[in-house]
């Protein structure tokens, strides 16, 4: 009687692989892509307000769907709110299981970001700083969003951002979300290999040069955007509550 070799009984065995990492990592790229266009959308829309009283009132009456019903349905801001935010809380909770879990895991991370003197490796402490920052800002907004989906427009924004100190919050919230998307965007086009071209060594740089140049445009234009909404906010302090109208005329539209 032949006895079987070990290593071929060995090659017989079917060796089992765990792809929840895997899938849980591509979950995490896809729901962070998702968020990272919202909010580079996002912030467009509200710098609308740069350009007038009518253009931020335009946008406001767009996603209430005026424009496609006749009517103003508030309730339309409540849900794409709500599905936003639940996209928000599966990315957050997905990538928290990559954060240290220890201050022993916190050194490891950090000597190893030292002794690297990698400019890649060094954005991921500012990425998870950043979504730290997020998981709290951004809920306290997105849930406002969903609850008050009709306190949106040019007075009613800006009462809130002056008259209900939220510009503090906001302010946070606009360097820690750029920053955090920026970066994420850019991890991603690393890690999947997107923009790359026939040559990495050239257009990595390239990219890295992008990510920064979109991080500065989006925090200045948020920044002026807020400023607005601030001074807005200000000189309407003594009419809070007051909503806009097309057909009002008073010293802001003058």
């Amino acid at each position: 009687m032949t006895q079987k070799c070990p290593l071929e009984t060995h090659k017989k065995k079917k060796v089992s692989i765990d792809k929840m990492p895997a899938k849980l990592d591509y979950l995490q790229s896809m729901s962070g892509l998702i968020l990272a266009l919202f909010i580079s959308a996002h912030l467009f829309f509200e710098a609308s307000i740069i350009f007038g009283f009518e253009a931020m009132y335009f946008i406001t009456n767009l996603f209430e769907g005026y424009y496609f019903f006749g009517e103003k349905y508030p309730f339309i801001i409540s849900i794409l709110a709500g599905a936003i935010f639940f996209i928000f809380i599966v990315h957050a909770f997905i990538a928290i299981r990559k954060f240290p879990a220890s201050y022993r895991e916190y050194k490891i991370i950090k000597n190893h970001t030292s002794r690297m003197n990698h400019q890649d490796t060094s954005l991921w402490p500012i990425q998870a700083i950043t979504g730290f920052m997020m998981f709290f800002l951004g809920s306290v907004h997105l849930y406002m969003m969903m609850s008050n989906p009709a306190d949106i427009g040019p007075y009613a924004s800006s009462d809130r951002i002056y008259s209900e100190w939220m510009w503090t919050l906001y302010l946070l919230l606009i360097f820690s979300v750029v920053s955090h998307a920026a970066i994420g965007a850019y991890r991603l086009c690393l890690k999947w290999g997107w923009f790359e071209g026939s040559n990495p060594k050239k257009s990595r740089p390239i990219l890295r040069k992008t990510m920064y140049g979109i991080i500065i445009f989006y925090i200045t234009m948020s920044l002026y955007s807020l400023s607005v909404y601030f001074m807005i906010g200000y000189n309407h302090s003594d009419n809070v509550g007051e909503r806009y109208s097309p057909t009002q005329v008073t010293k802001e539209t003058k």
